[in-house]
């Protein structure tokens, strides 16, 4: 077994079994976090990862799912008694006094923290940097961004530093890191984990933020459901395993760009020769309306942060605000009658691969290639808001590699509280897509797991 490449629910395993140690792996961890140069880790918690190993290694009574297993916590969910400061110069001695529920789940369920994982400044970016800890890289391609805001999430599990990581997700930011870095992410249904202790602005984490969600980062497609489980305290019910599944992989609002879209077509046929039942349906909501709804209710939610000049006319009152929650209500609804036609729903994660850093202005002006045209940056991630101001749940599988050698996923989509089916149509699509990915970035680091070689 090798650590980098291998599953949170294999090392679980083969730590029970007393193949390896807690304390081996957390060292093996610590030693691949020194050498890497990506800056995804930033703030280690190693002495006290190796006595919670050692404890773990010791226990001789009832163990929990992830017992001994070595984590990563994204650096804006609190974690007692280690640094958190989402990228921010006014919380960078921030040390919070109690954990985030969530991360006192995988706790109690045996989990090892390494340490913290890199954001954007107040997770604000579909890059990872800040005044802080500076830049995280791709592990596929130094140039290139990891995305965000949960790029040193995903930069740490797809160079093997960690077993997975938790990160958290209002607009993509676990779902665009996932599909630039080629591993699996899941962004849980609204309301489902619990969201406080998300540290998004000075005295924040005593409320979740509104359509914000916390979800693992993993190399295996099985792995997010073992964690979902701890998350949410109970196993869910079991999923279907044959499916009618929704295709929609572009739309005039928010073009694909042709590496990509060439990538999802050919996942999308290899499913086909799978058995899975496909349709390309027109969506109950036109793209457009529901994205122009997700940037009302996303700038609402993160305004603490934001300039009175740059709240959204619709949000910038509570009246205004009751109003579109009015609106994503009949959204939310219109999608619920959509989908008792189909399992699931697949689509672009953004119309383009992880693109080269770019610190120049701000997200709001920044612009992008694809193909030969130039494109604000946030005109190419629509696909993710629309399912966020949805609630729905997503699943990003690594589907397969552009001509440059790039990871591109697939956005799996289902219906409210049904995680579990997109996590088991992951799983299946794991197994069926082509094995590019499979073998990880260039460097020679771990990159994203593959579901094929584990099935065989």
């Amino acid at each position: 077994m090798d650590p980098a490449r291998a599953g949170a629910r294999e090392l679980a395993r083969a730590i029970s079994a007393s193949s390896v140690s807690s304390r081996e792996l957390v060292r093996y961890y610590l030693d691949r976090i020194a050498a890497s140069d990506l800056n995804a880790v930033v703030t280690l918690d190693a002495e006290r990862a190796l006595a919670d190993a050692a404890r773990a290694d010791e226990r001789t009574g009832p163990r929990g799912p992830l017992h001994g297993v070595p984590i990563t916590v994204k650096d804006a969910i609190a974690t007692a008694g280690l640094r958190t400061t989402c990228g921010s110069p006014e919380l960078a001695t921030h040390v919070p006094a109690e954990d985030a529920p969530a991360v006192a789940r995988l706790r109690a369920a045996g989990a090892v923290v390494l340490g913290k994982t890199n954001t954007p400044t107040w997770c604000g970016d579909i890059q990872t940097y800040n005044e802080v800890f500076g830049v995280t890289h791709n592990p596929w391609d130094r140039t290139r961004t990891p995305g965000g805001s949960s790029g040193g999430s995903a930069a740490a599990v797809a160079d093997g530093l960690c077993a997975f990581d938790l990160a958290s997700d209002i607009a993509g930011s676990i779902r665009i890191p996932a599909h630039f870095c080629g591993v699996y992410g899941l962004k849980p249904s609204a309301g489902l984990v619990p969201g406080e202790g998300y540290i998004d602005h000075v005295g924040g984490g005593l409320v979740a933020a509104d359509g914000n969600v916390l979800g693992p980062i993993c190399r295996r497609a099985e792995d997010l459901g073992l964690v979902l489980d701890v998350l949410t305290g109970s196993p869910g019910p079991p999923a279907r395993r044959e499916f009618r599944a929704a295709v929609w992989l572009d739309d005039p609002a928010c073009p694909v760009g042709s590496d990509t879209a060439a990538v999802l077509e050919e996942a999308v046929a290899a499913l086909g020769a799978a058995g899975v039942r496909l349709a390309r349906p027109r969506p109950p909501v036109p793209f457009e309306q529901l994205w122009q709804l997700h940037l009302d209710m996303v700038l609402a939610a993160v305004a603490y942060n934001l300039p009175d000049e740059a709240l959204p006319p619709a949000t910038a009152t509570h009246r205004g605000w009751l109003a579109r929650s009015e609106d994503r209500a009949r959204a939310r609804a219109a999608w619920a009658r959509w989908f008792a036609d189909y399992d699931v729903l697949l689509c672009p994660v953004t119309a383009m691969p992880a693109f080269p850093h770019d610190h120049a202005g701000d997200i709001g002006t920044r612009v992008i290639d694809v193909d030969g045209e130039p494109r604000p940056h946030m005109s190419t991630i629509g696909w993710c808001g629309l399912f966020s101001v949805l609630g729905l749940p997503s699943v990003v599988v690594p589907a397969g590699l552009t001509r440059d050698g790039l990871p591109v996923g697939l956005q799996v989509v289902a219906p409210h509280l049904a995680d579990r089916t997109a996590i088991a149509f992951a799983e299946l699509a794991g197994v069926s897509f082509a094995d590019g990915v499979c073998a990880g970035p260039p460097s020679g680091a771990a990159g994203s797991a593959c579901d094929r070689e584990a099935a065989s």
